[in-house]
């Protein structure tokens, strides 16, 4: 529906710059960087129009390009962080069939510099609450 209401409205407008174009028939000069020209007035509408459309169309067929690149990352980023909760999920699973109970572990992204080793390090204190 909503596409229905787009293209009626691209109609319309349409119809107008038609309409404006062909009661605009005498000649204007246009002034480029290197001359002028006589051209009729419908043409200059008409080639403003279609290059504004052009513009238009380029910038959004861009922006889709780049939104669509994000939402292709941010599914990646769903994925891993799907399979490490279900690892996860597994890992208590099995530690409820044992009867243990894990300590809770802070997992962060930030590197814990010791002296002798420079990786990332689980954090195995408590939560406090």
């Amino acid at each position: 529906m909503k596409l229905q209401w787009l293209l009626l409205i691209g109609l319309i407008f349409a119809v107008i710059i038609a309409v404006f174009a062909v009661v605009n028939v005498e000649d204007v000069p246009v002034n480029y960087v290197f001359g002028e020209a006589e051209w009729p007035l419908i043409l200059v509408i008409l080639a403003s129009a279609l290059l504004g459309f052009l513009l238009s169309s380029v910038l959004a067929i861009m922006r889709n390009y780049q939104l669509q690149r994000k939402i292709k990352a941010l599914q990646k980023e769903v994925a891993v962080k799907e399979t490490l909760i279900a690892t996860q999920q597994n890992e208590i699973g099995a530690y409820q069939k044992v009867g243990i109970q894990p300590e809770p572990q802070i997992v962060t992204n930030e590197p814990v510099v010791d002296d002798l080793r420079e990786e990332p390090v689980v954090d195995t204190r408590k939560d406090e609450i």
